[in-house]
């Protein structure tokens, strides 16, 4: 009886409890709307007529429905090739990236490296200093990768961020795996692809989502080799270039809104192409998320442990 009792009073809620639970789920909702609001406002102004958004007023649904600036955007012929490059550049560079970044952590993780100390100094620097945009530019070309798939691939296949994440997290492993391994006459690479990679699901998921990100974003480089070749295009690159037609062939807010009162003319404006262009790069990687969720949480706070 008396643990019974104990275990009564045990469960029961105190008035404290209750206000400290009710204020608690008030402000985590609240956050939770203040940090969707902004996407889903993009989302009702990409959905409502370009003319119609210029009044204002458009706050969580759109006020005229209409998929013409989603038509506007995936029109382009070249888009269609931008979304395929994008996709194969992501899956491609994420896959080979991840690859390399864990087996230089390996490396870089072992106690009997006798240059494990000054290799991950030369990584870290990489962080603070690099050769700069033209001789970057000129490295490429020297390197003939100017005008080729492997210019998106080849000069980011390691980050010093996501390699000191990685090292961390293979440093916190159990060294009595490894050391039964050997005894078991494991070599390095059996003991990197049986015990390390399976172990490292967590981390490896944490900085497959920030290689993947980092892919999929990139415009620049885009820009800067591969710019007159439409074969090898990203959906970053034509959503920059649709975005400067737009604001120079749209003219300004008013003479949209002028326009918008002749007929139900499909008229497009910057802020219109904008909102689409957001909703358009951020659902792949939205869509992504949830699944490497558990994954993410596990691998960030393991990986800071060291």
């Amino acid at each position: 009886m008396k643990n019974n009792k104990k275990k009564r009073k045990s469960l029961m809620r105190t008035k404290e409890d209750i206000i400290f639970d009710t204020l608690n789920i008030t402000f985590m909702v609240v956050l939770c709307l203040i940090m969707l609001y902004p996407f889903l406002n993009q989302l009702a102004l990409s959905l409502n007529s370009a003319t119609d958004s210029v009044r204002g007023g458009i706050y969580l649904w759109p006020r005229e429905f209409t998929w013409h600036n989603y038509e506007h955007v995936f029109s382009k012929a070249s888009v269609t090739q931008a979304i395929i490059i994008s996709v194969l550049r992501t899956v491609v560079g994420t896959g080979i990236g991840l690859l390399c970044t864990a087996m230089v952590a390996y490396a870089i993780a072992q106690p009997n490296f006798v240059l494990k100390k000054s290799v991950t100094i030369i990584f870290i620097m990489t962080m603070y200093f690099n050769g700069g945009l033209i001789p970057t530019f000129l490295l490429m070309r020297d390197l003939h990768l100017i005008g080729t798939f492997w210019v998106y691939i080849l000069p980011a296949l390691i980050s010093a961020f996501n390699l000191i994440i990685m090292r961390s997290f293979i440093e916190g492993l159990p060294t009595s795996i490894f050391e039964s391994a050997r005894i078991d006459g494991a070599g390095e690479f059996t003991m990197f692809f049986r015990i390390v990679l399976p172990l490292s699901l967590p981390v490896l998921a944490t900085v497959a989502l920030f290689v993947a990100v980092m892919q999929w974003n990139q415009w620049f480089d885009v820009f800067l080799y591969n710019s007159s070749n439409p074969n090898l295009t990203t959906l970053q690159y034509e959503l920059m270039k649709i975005l400067q037609n737009s604001s120079a062939n749209s003219g300004d807010a008013a003479s949209a809104f002028a326009n918008s009162q002749n007929a139900n003319a499909n008229i497009v404006t910057p802020k219109s192409i904008q909102a689409t262009m957001t909703i358009v790069a951020s659902l792949p990687i939205i869509c992504v998320y949830p699944f490497l969720q558990k994954y993410f949480v596990k691998g960030m706070t393991l990986g800071a442990v060291k």
